[in-house]
């Protein structure tokens, strides 16, 4: 990752089905040059039933985009 993204900084997605969206860095996964930005790219995640779960339900979460689809937005001084 040359552009040393790290998690917290703001980003903003510069190519893709989201691009122009705005977040903030949650997750960096460096195998698989991917991160997870916060508001952006959300999935629908089906949850198993479980004690504390006992009606299951369909939960969004944010999925990874390629390093390579953000940059880093520059704080203005």
């Amino acid at each position: 990752m040359a552009n040393k993204i790290k998690k917290g900084d703001e980003v903003v997605v510069i190519s893709g089905d989201h691009k122009g969206s705005k977040g903030k860095i949650l997750q960096v996964i460096r195998a698989k040059n991917r991160v997870i930005v916060e508001g952006v790219n959300l999935i629908k995640k089906h949850e198993r039933k479980t004690q504390d779960n006992p009606q299951g339900s369909i939960v969004e979460r944010e999925a990874s985009i390629h390093y390579s689809n953000v940059q880093k937005t520059v704080a203005a001084k």
